[in-house]
C-alpha cells in the first residue's frame, strides 16, 4: 500500500516540519531566501501569536511566524501565507514593518536596526503578467534601482508557477519547492522516491514527518478540518473577485455607451458598434 502524505502548505502539516526543527526551518530559509554566502541564517526565534500583528477583518493564514538572525545580525520575517487577497500585501507590509520598529528599544539608536526580509509562499497565483515564481522586491531609486534603501525586502513566491527544469536538479531551492508542492493527498500522487530528492537528509526527513501515519486520528480530523476551511475561504475570494469583475465590466459599459452618445453617435450606431438593443443603451443613458 502506497505511503500516503499530509499536505506541507496546510497548517498543521507544516507546523510539524517547521515550527518543531529548527534546522530543517533553518535550511529552508537558506534555500529560498536571496541571502548571501556570508549571510547564511544562524539562528531562528519562533514568534508567540501575542508578537504577531493581527489586523481585523482579513483571513489569517499563516502559519508559521519566525524571527531569525544570519551571519551578519540581520532579522526578518517568515510567513506561511495560502491565500492571495487584495490586502495581502499590505498585512505582509505592515507585519515586516512592525518587526522592523520593534528592534528600537528605549536608549538605542536607529543605527542599531537591522534589515528585515519578509518571505511569504503562496498557494495561488497573484500576478499573472509573467511567468515568474520567486518575486523579488527590494526599496530603490526610482531612476537607479542598483542604489537600494536597506530595511525592508520581500519574496514572494507563487506555488503554482513553480516547475523543476529537471527532475534530477539537486539545488536546495528546487528540493524544498518540490516539498511543498508535490507532497500531499491534495496532489492526487505521492512523492517521487528519486534519489536525487532524497538523498539530502533534511528532505528525507521533511518528507517522515508529513507520513500520515505519524499524525493521530485527532490530528488528521484537525488538518481535514483546516483543509476544508481553506477551500472555503478560496470560493469566497473567487466569488468576491468575479462579482467585482462584473461590475468593473458593468461600469465600463456605462460609461463607453455614454462616451458615444455624447460624441454625436445615434442610437443606432451605437447598437451596431456594442450589439446592445435599443432599449438597453436606452437604460445606460439614464442617469
Amino acid at each position: 500500500m502506497p505511503t500516503r502524505y499530509l499536505d506541507p502548505k496546510v497548517d498543521l502539516a507544516f507546523k510539524r516540519v517547521f515550527g518543531e526543527h529548527e534546522h530543517l526551518l533553518r535550511s529552508f530559509l537558506n534555500a529560498l531566501l536571496p541571502l548571501p554566502d556570508d549571510g547564511q541564517i544562524e539562528s531562528l526565534e519562533y514568534l508567540t501569536p501575542e508578537q504577531v500583528p493581527e489586523l481585523p477583518g482579513l483571513f489569517k493564514n499563516s502559519i508559521v511566524d519566525v524571527k531569525c538572525k544570519d551571519a551578519r545580525g540581520r532579522t526578518f520575517i517568515v510567513e506561511m501565507q495560502m491565500l492571495w487577497s487584495t490586502s495581502f500585501k499590505q498585512r505582509i507590509l505592515f507585519s515586516a514593518s512592525q518587526a522592523y520598529v520593534k528592534q528600537l528599544h528605549a536608549g538605542h539608536n536607529y543605527a542599531s536596526l537591522q534589515p528585515v526580509y519578509a518571505l511569504a509562499l503562496t498557494s495561488q497565483v497573484f500576478d499573472r503578467a509573467t511567468p515568474e515564481y520567486y518575486h523579488h522586491y527590494q526599496i530603490v531609486r526610482q531612476h537607479e534601482p542598483r542604489r537600494v534603501l536597506e530595511g525592508l525586502e520581500f519574496v514572494f513566491i507563487e506555488l503554482p508557477k513553480f516547475a523543476p527544469q529537471s527532475r534530477t536538479d539537486k539545488r536546495m531551492q528546487v528540493k524544498w519547492l518540490r516539498f511543498m508542492s508535490e507532497v500531499g493527498e491534495t496532489s492526487g500522487s505521492k512523492p517521487d522516491p528519486d534519489a536525487s530528492w532524497r538523498e539530502d537528509p533534511d528532505i528525507a526527513q521533511a518528507l517522515e514527518l508529513v507520513e500520515a501515519a505519524a499524525f493521530t486520528e485527532q490530528e488528521l480530523e484537525a488538518y481535514h478540518i483546516q483543509i476544508d476551511k481553506a477551500r472555503i475561504e478560496s470560493t469566497v475570494l473567487e466569488d468576491a473577485r468575479a462579482e467585482g469583475k462584473a461590475e468593473g465590466e458593468a461600469a465600463a459599459k456605462v460609461q463607453m455607451v455614454r462616451a458615444m452618445h455624447a460624441s454625436g453617435l445615434d442610437l443606432v450606431q451605437i447598437a451596431q458598434i456594442t450589439g446592445l438593443s435599443r432599449q438597453q443603451i436606452v437604460d445606460l443613458l439614464v442617469p
